[in-house]
């Protein structure tokens, strides 16, 4: 799916704009997003040039720093590439690039040695990473910190990097518009902010890392900048896109009737708790062999298969069979989540059910990063890179975030590198876009837009 930037089915820009009225900022590389594949791809940018990281909220806010469960690597000795490999290939359902995971897959210990280098506080156990396992995969290789805030810690460290790069510059509370384009070429994007309006950020690269799309959905583990804005931002560019079909449903997501919902990782259910329904029967064994590990689709599927069943809005978590004190060393997060709403997660069960958590389709990129745009690079979720198939695999995301978005930092600086100094702003034309005729109800539009696409 390309988009047509030049039909007259849409304005190219979403917005109108003058050029020669608003702001303009100059940076080799703009990074667009300040999740862990945005900070990874400006670390990886030659500190010679100068880098722009813009993000819509504060730099630590994204769908990474959320990640509970942990990332997948092969670091046990018992474990191999190929068993990561093929669990991998058969969560997506074949319909994976074979060679794009085993590249992913075979750099998963060197993101982990990176990440420790850098002072990520993972989780050890007698002097060894401590390594969890999550549905789907047929060993123990998810590697996590603080119990189940890895995302949060991991971000932590990697952006104390950024923080202490003197080439990298972050605009917080920032949102890109648009990418901007001229002969076929993206040249940077158009920004807003509330203290200075818009502004034109030109690049000599720009990399888009700006996440994802659960809050289309009604029901999402997404925090609120998870908008799908870079995939409409790339198609009204030109940027292909593919496998916008394959949207991931967690299966278990928190839910309190009239209440904020919250991800509840399934490493609990590699720790060992059940799927049980309202009349308190462990139903996945039902389903599938493999029980609660199944991968996240059969699961997700089940529950809802289970809740038209029993006539009731959701199942439940039980890990009341388990040790209560290892159970609140591994989960402390969702132990003090669930506590708010009176829930003992050592005693009591948790009403879970599904919720939209992850895209497998986005932006086409190849090995490296680089998109159908020239001048374009993207990594983490707003890609497709052929890594997840059909349905990803738990705990490859942060993974592909990592080794993406390193390389399209890497691809990125040697383009800048070889681009001239000798910048000059092309005419940009800007048709006037014409202002709807009747006010817009932006809630009422978002809310519908949302039971839309949950129905």
């Amino acid at each position: 799916m390309t988009g047509d930037p030049i039909g007259d089915a849409a304005p190219r820009y979403l917005t109108t704009f003058h050029p020669k009225r608003i702001p303009h900022f100059f940076t080799d590389v703009l990074v667009i997003g300040s999740g862990l594949a945005g900070l990874r791809a400006a670390l990886a940018v030659d500190p010679k040039l100068s880098v722009l990281i813009v993000t819509k909220s504060n730099r630590r806010q994204s769908n990474s720093r959320y990640a509970q469960g942990g990332i997948a690597a092969v670091m046990d000795a018992e474990d191999d590439f190929e068993k990561h490999i093929a669990d991998t290939l058969t969560a997506g359902g074949a319909l994976c690039d074979p060679e794009v995971v085993r590249r992913v897959v075979e750099e998963g210990p060197a993101c982990i040695r990176e990440l420790i280098e850098w002072g990520t506080r993972f989780d050890e156990y007698e002097g060894r990473l401590a390594l969890g396992r999550e549905g789907g995969h047929s060993h123990n290789r998810i590697v996590h910190a603080l119990g189940d805030e890895t995302g949060k810690e991991m971000v932590r460290a990697v952006d104390e990097r950024i923080a202490a790069s003197e080439n990298i510059a972050v605009w917080e509370n920032t949102f890109t518009v648009d990418l901007l384009t001229y002969e076929n070429r993206c040249r940077g994007a158009i920004v807003w902010n509330a203290a200075h309006g818009r502004t034109m950020v030109w690049a000599k690269q720009t990399i888009l890392c700006s996440g994802g799309a659960g809050q289309l959905y009604r029901e999402t583990t997404n925090p609120d900048v998870a908008t799908a804005d870079g995939w409409a931002m790339a198609y009204r560019a030109g940027a292909e896109l593919r496998d916008m079909e394959f949207v991931q449903f967690h299966p278990t997501v928190l839910y309190i009737a009239g209440s904020s919902r919250h991800l509840i990782t399934e490493a609990m259910r590699g720790e060992g708790a059940y799927l049980v329904d309202r009349n308190g029967h462990r139903f996945m064994p039902d389903y599938d062999p493999r029980g609660e590990l199944a991968p996240r689709d059969v699961v997700s599927a089940a529950i809802v298969a289970q809740m038209e069943k029993t006539r009731h809005p959701n199942v439940y978590l039980d890990l009341t069979h388990l040790d209560p004190d290892r159970i609140r060393r591994r989960f402390p997060g969702i132990a003090s989540i669930c506590e708010e709403f009176k829930i003992d997660i050592t005693r009591d069960r948790i009403p879970v059910r599904p919720g939209a958590h992850y895209m497998m389709g986005g932006v086409t990129v190849d090995w490296q990063g680089r998109t159908t745009l020239p001048g374009l690079w993207a990594a983490g979720e707003v890609t497709a890179t052929g890594l997840h198939g059909a349905n990803r695999l738990a705990s490859n995301s942060l993974l592909e975030a990592l080794v993406y978005g390193k390389h399209a930092g890497l691809g990125a600086s040697r383009a800048a590198s070889a681009s001239r100094d000798d910048f000059t702003v092309p005419p940009i034309e800007n048709p006037a876009v014409e202002p709807p005729h009747e006010p817009l109800d932006l809630i009422d539009i978002r809310n519908s837009l949302k039971s839309l696409m949950w129905r």
